[in-house]
């Protein structure tokens, strides 16, 4: 088939154009915007320093060449193959098995909603923190002013008393999202990655620059970098890197699923996936020398050693420590003002990919617009968003919730992806043979056996290490009730959101399809040899 016969038969089947980037730089910006998320900068250097220091980039570099990079390169040729968002890609892989392989899309789909309802509030308190660096707002004491003033958080419950420091930022990036979704892909996810990510960029760089050059500076790097390779005997130390780079590249739920059906049919995907990767990576290294840069000043300042202070990840770090810092330093305002605002768009280019898995999902099987889908979808989550959320017991919510759907959720649907393509549905051969098709980096046999039995095995030991933890040791301390109802009840609503999508009807439906480019007849799917360079871009 050639190309413009696959795309007129793509015409007729969504009876519109299917969206695409403008080229192979757009994609790769809107990938790599993805990527680079509110994990690189606040969990990153924290978990490297915890597990080995400089000998934790062993553990990392070959979590990302045996799992991060072979699983990216599975959900683009799923994505690339099928064209159309996690449910149309994986009903369309299963085939006859299509309607049980929906589910596992929606199943993303779903998680891919819930992670968007707390992670927008995270970006408006980054917007908030930004506002607050001009005059160092937050005073001395910031522990007090995040969770006293700021959030006025209250004990685990359910509350709908309403923050509106919280909630008035929360809404207005709602509003902003739902924007550029509507905007379509092109005009709306891709012009906004092409505008943030390079100012994302200039600006940390600038920020760690200005960390290098703080007293103290080097003890922060020392300690993060010296390497401690006894630390490669403990397997946590393994599982912390491997869960670093899966949580990282934005694989498994959903995102390069539908990021990779956006590009034309020619269209290379090793070679750019391989770019995002080692993008990502390099964001993640760059961010750890700029917080313990910054963490080796603070240290200085208070006459300990770094491996002394607490809040090295997450919330801590980024509202707590942080601002602390920034109130100590010469031309602190200015450096909160960088801080603040690279995560700020880090996390709304991340929210963006999240958000753009759900709209793509509606879109297809309810035969919406992209401003439909937009408005309707983005309605549904700022509302849920703000009345879980921007309320009193907002933070610890947000707590509960993020470590179920990351730690739970993705992982599981990372495993179910893996079992079903190459074990159940016998995938493998056709999902190489159709990244070899298009791309000038060739997969080999060895991309089937890690993205088909060493990441399920390790996601698996993962997932199983974390539910009887969960189970047996609970969780931050939290009442059990409260873990059952936000942590596994968000698990139970995501499964039982998955059944009630699959059960209802597609206005179009996504059968009426076929793969290009094909299998050659002639020869048996495992010896399938990629076509000439016709079929390359």
């Amino acid at each position: 088939m050639s190309s413009s016969s696959a795309a007129a038969e793509e015409r007729g089947q969504h009876r519109q154009p299917r969206e695409q980037w403008t080229g192979q730089v757009g994609f790769i910006l809107a990938a790599i915007g993805s990527a680079v998320g509110l994990g690189n900068i606040w969990r990153f250097p924290g978990v490297a320093y915890e597990n080995g220091g400089g000998a934790f980039l062993i553990p990392y570099l070959v979590a990302l060449l045996t799992a991060g990079i072979p699983i990216l390169f599975l959900d683009y040729a799923v994505g690339h193959r099928f064209r159309g968002s996690a449910p149309t890609a994986f009903r369309r892989l299963g085939g006859r098995n299509g309607r049980a392989l929906e589910a596992l899309g929606w199943f993303q789909v779903a998680i891919c909603f819930a992670i968007s309802l707390y992670y927008t509030v995270v970006i408006a308190w980054s917007v908030s923190y930004f506002v607050f660096s001009f005059d160092l707002r937050w005073g001395d004491d910031t522990a007090g002013f995040l969770v006293g003033d700021y959030l006025q958080t209250s004990d685990p419950g359910f509350s709908l008393t309403f923050v509106p420091s919280v909630l008035i930022p929360l809404a207005l990036i709602w509003i902003a999202v739902i924007v550029v979704l509507a905007a379509g892909v092109a005009r709306g996810v891709q012009r906004v990655n092409v505008i943030f990510l390079p100012l994302l960029v200039v600006a940390f760089a600038a920020l760690v620059v200005r960390a290098l050059f703080l007293d103290g500076a080097a003890d922060g790097l020392n300690a993060l970098f010296t390497p401690d390779f006894a630390a490669l005997a403990d397997p946590n130390v393994w599982i912390a890197a491997y869960s670093q780079i899966f949580f990282s590249l934005s694989i498994a739920f959903g995102i390069m699923i539908t990021y990779a059906s956006y590009r034309r049919r020619r269209s290379n995907l090793t070679t750019p996936g391989l770019v995002v990767a080692f993008a990502n990576s390099s964001f993640e290294i760059l961010a750890g020398i700029g917080v313990f840069a910054t963490l080796g000043f603070f240290a200085f300042q208070q006459g300990v050693d770094v491996g002394e202070l607490e809040g090295l990840t997450g919330v801590g770090l980024s509202f707590i420590t942080f601002p602390a810092i920034v109130s100590q330093m010469p031309g602190g305002p200015i450096f909160g003002i960088l801080f603040f605002g690279s995560l700020a768009m880090a996390g709304f280019t991340s929210l963006l990919s999240v958000l753009q898995v759900v709209s793509a999902g509606f879109q297809e099987k309810f035969a919406l617009s992209p401003r439909q889908a937009a408005v309707r979808v983005g309605v549904v989550a700022a509302v849920l968003s703000i009345l879980l959320f921007s309320t009193t017991t907002g933070l610890l919510a947000l707590d509960t919730v993020d470590n179920w759907a990351n730690n739970i959720g993705i992982v599981l649907s990372a495993i179910l992806a893996s079992i079903f393509a190459f074990w159940v549905l016998r995938k493998g051969p056709e999902l190489r043979y159709h990244l070899n098709s298009v791309s000038t980096f060739r997969v080999g046999g060895i991309w089937t056996v890690l993205a088909g039995v060493l990441a399920p095995v390790i996601l698996g030991y993962m997932l199983i290490s974390r539910i009887v933890s969960l189970i047996i040791d609970g969780y931050a301390g939290y009442p059990q009730w409260y873990l059952l109802a936000l942590g596994w009840g968000a698990i139970a609503v995501i499964v039982a959101g998955a059944g009630l999508l699959t059960a209802l009807r597609w206005r179009q439906s996504p059968d009426d399809f076929r793969a290009w480019p094909p299998l050659p007849d002639h020869t048996p799917p495992h010896h399938a040899a990629a076509p000439t360079e016709g079929g390359r871009r």
